[in-house]
């Protein structure tokens, strides 16, 4: 039967911890997804990024984003946007939306793009856009370089600052709209998958006010709860 993974805001508030099948459980993780001894990420990231604005040409009918200039993939690449892509260096649409709303991309094509006008042609091809991008934002913002995930619906890899391009990625996210009811065997069977590829999973649920909250997942094994003698 579906499973509500989010309670009512009174539930949640007495609740740190829901079970949601026998074998895993959710760990609230406020507001950080990841435990990191780099403290600073956030702040780092914000300072960096300040200090660059690039060029870009849009492709509508492709819906691809490429980056001509040497010294602009230059820039990018240091800070974690862009894979290059049959000798093409290319943003994905979500990389796009970042730098648009933070005013370091000038987007051009049959005209000057903004962030509005190029999330409405986004919409028309992916409904849950927004989503993955309140997401993305969230991550980005907070010092971590985020990369698309493994085609399990709204999944990303997450990367610590200096660790993309050097090491494979330690932690992949899902994210889930508050509300939302889903079947909880789909859900492990997904968070098993992850763990067979050797990586920790982290729930993003993004609240109704727009605020994303992580939980971590945990492995738990029930026994028979004989009575002794």
């Amino acid at each position: 039967m579906p499973f509500d993974i989010i309670g009512s805001e009174s539930e949640k508030e007495g609740k740190k911890e829901e079970i949601i099948d026998n074998n895993v459980s959710l760990e609230r993780k406020n507001n950080n997804p990841i435990d990191s001894n780099n403290s600073n990420n956030s702040n780092n990231s914000n300072n960096n990024e300040s200090l660059f604005v690039v060029e870009a040409t849009f492709q509508e009918e492709e819906l691809k984003i490429v980056v001509n200039e040497i010294r602009f993939q230059d820039q990018l690449r240091n800070k974690g946007f862009g894979e290059v892509f049959n000798n093409e260096f290319v943003l994905n649409s979500l990389e796009t939306l970042y730098l648009l709303s933070n005013n370091k991309l000038k987007l051009l094509g049959k005209k000057d793009y903004n962030f509005s006008s190029f999330l409405k042609i986004l919409l028309k091809k992916d409904k849950k856009i927004l989503t993955r991008y309140l997401i993305f934002r969230d991550l980005r913002s907070k010092g971590y370089v985020v990369k698309e995930g493994f085609g399990f619906g709204t999944d990303f890899r997450i990367y610590e600052r200096g660790e993309h391009g050097k090491k494979p990625s330690k932690y992949v996210s899902i994210g889930i709209n508050e509300g939302l009811n889903i079947k909880s065997r789909d859900f492990v069977d997904t968070i098993e998958q992850i763990e067979k590829m050797g990586k920790d999973t982290v729930i993003a649920v993004i609240e109704r006010r727009g605020e994303v909250i992580y939980y971590k997942t945990i492995k738990m094994s029930f026994f028979e709860n004989k009575k002794k003698g």
